[in-house]
């Protein structure tokens, strides 16, 4: 192998990494439609319960709460969204979501969050529970992040998801905090410890929908786009 085609795989290799362009971005929300996006179980998007303020996609609190998730589905991709909370704040985001859980809204959570993969969003000063695997940017409950920068109450954060044949990476900021692969046996055994053992089908799913999860405090979205890998 020459020198040259030894650099040009290198550069591939890094430019895939560092979000190449693989595939065109497709924009989810861009501060004035939600077209692309509808409740859990229903066609509609849930204007009872998400709002659209000045260019922004917000959580309205103290009303019975639904989750939102994209009506197309997924399996290798790349998500990418701007998101801040309000003081004790918590949402998240799941992927690889199938609805055939019975969505109980008004609860502060819906039943996906105890079978799917969730990338957490949260206030990690004022919300109650400071367990590190559950702070912004841990995969729930499992693996919480390393090499954090979240910024302070109120201003946006940036995250991205980014899902490949079953290799997973969160990134919180420009910094990537958790990477983990679905059925390895590190992380088999991770969910085996954890109150998702005895969870009928937990992460059963190896494509399905984006969802966004409605918790019932104020969370505020923008530039939501994903692209498939």
């Amino acid at each position: 192998m020459s020198a040259l085609t030894l650099l040009i795989s290198a550069f591939t290799l890094t430019s895939f990494t560092n979000n190449s362009q693989t595939g065109s971005w497709d924009v989810l929300f861009d501060g004035k439609s939600v077209e692309k996006l509808r409740a859990y179980q229903r066609t509609d998007f849930p204007l009872e319960c998400w709002s659209i303020e000045n260019g922004l996609l917000k959580t309205i609190p103290g009303v019975k709460n639904t989750d939102i998730l994209t009506k197309q589905q997924y399996k290798n991709f790349e998500l990418q969204f701007d998101w801040k909370t309000s003081v004790g704040g918590n949402g998240g985001v799941f992927y690889n979501v199938i609805e055939d859980a019975k969505h109980e809204a008004g609860n502060g959570n819906s039943p996906n969050w105890l079978t799917n993969f969730e990338m957490q969003l949260l206030d990690d000063i004022g919300f109650n529970d400071k367990e590190p695997k559950r702070s912004a940017g841990s995969l729930y409950d499992l693996i919480a992040p390393k090499n954090k920068v979240l910024k302070p109450v109120g201003t946006f954060n940036n995250s991205r998801l980014i899902v490949k044949d079953k290799h997973v990476e969160h990134w919180l900021n420009g910094r990537k905090v958790v990477e983990y692969t679905i059925d390895s046996p590190e992380l088999n055994a991770l969910i085996q410890a954890s109150k998702y053992k005895d969870i009928v089908g937990f992460a059963q799913y190896s494509e399905g929908h984006i969802m966004f999860q409605h918790h019932g405090q104020e969370m505020w979205y923008k530039n939501i786009k994903i692209r498939r890998l």
